[in-house]
């Protein structure tokens, strides 16, 4: 008898888990793109940008309230990128837990993609740059400024933010190893009582046969 397996010509190979990991991996960057676009809008909705005043000499000054404000943009940043971060870690750790170790290098990746989004969206949402801005206009002219972010270190709040849920749930949660196998003693415990069962009731010839076992006679 022959053991050779024959293939069907038209049949297309089963996927591998290499390429099901890598459409995930591609599914949870496109989704840190949305939620970086989405980001974006609230960052350049919620920030009050102040303004340039040009002076006669064609220097640019602004008040001490104007410069809080810019602070301020960064600080809406920040929280923007806590809040939407935290979100994509529990993302990327409800998909990818089975890889281990590789889930929070996927969730700061996925932080820092949103995080860049939202920076170049937001700038190009906001005035624009305010070089050639301010460079153009006359004096007494008053010049928004750009909504840009200032302190490159914020940006570092969007992948932290997205790595502490799977830190945090994969260090607090149940060990999935002795979930298994207290299922597998369950299990085991399970069939052993059935066994027990069926044999107190009867047994089993090499016919097939259910011979039952007749129970002593009570006194």
């Amino acid at each position: 008898m022959s053991t050779t397996v024959t293939e069907n010509p038209g049949a297309e190979p089963p996927a591998s888990a290499e390429t099901s990991v890598a459409l995930w991996v591609a599914l949870l960057a496109g989704l840190s793109t949305v939620v970086g676009g989405l980001a974006a809008v609230f960052w350049a909705t919620i920030v009050t940008m102040p303004t340039w005043r040009i002076l006669e000499n064609s220097s640019a000054v602004m008040t001490e309230r104007g410069v809080t404000e810019i602070v301020a943009a960064d600080v809406w940043f920040v929280i923007t990128g806590a809040l939407v971060g935290v979100g994509l870690g529990l993302v990327t750790w409800k998909w990818f837990r089975p890889l281990g170790w590789l889930t929070a290098l996927l969730a700061v990746g996925a932080g820092l993609l949103a995080g860049l989004v939202c920076w170049q969206v937001g700038q190009v949402l906001g005035p624009g740059p305010e070089n050639e801005r301010i460079a153009a206009a006359l004096p007494g002219a008053v010049v928004p400024a750009a909504l840009q972010l200032r302190s490159l270190s914020a940006l570092a709040v969007w992948g932290f933010a997205a790595v502490t849920p799977v830190l945090l749930v994969s260090s607090l949660g149940p060990d999935e190893e002795d979930v298994t196998s207290r299922r597998r003693r369950r299990s085991t415990l399970a069939e052993e009582k059935q066994q027990q069962a069926g044999a107190e009731v009867g047994t089993v010839d090499e016919r097939g046969v259910l011979t039952e076992t007749e129970s002593p006679a009570s006194p």
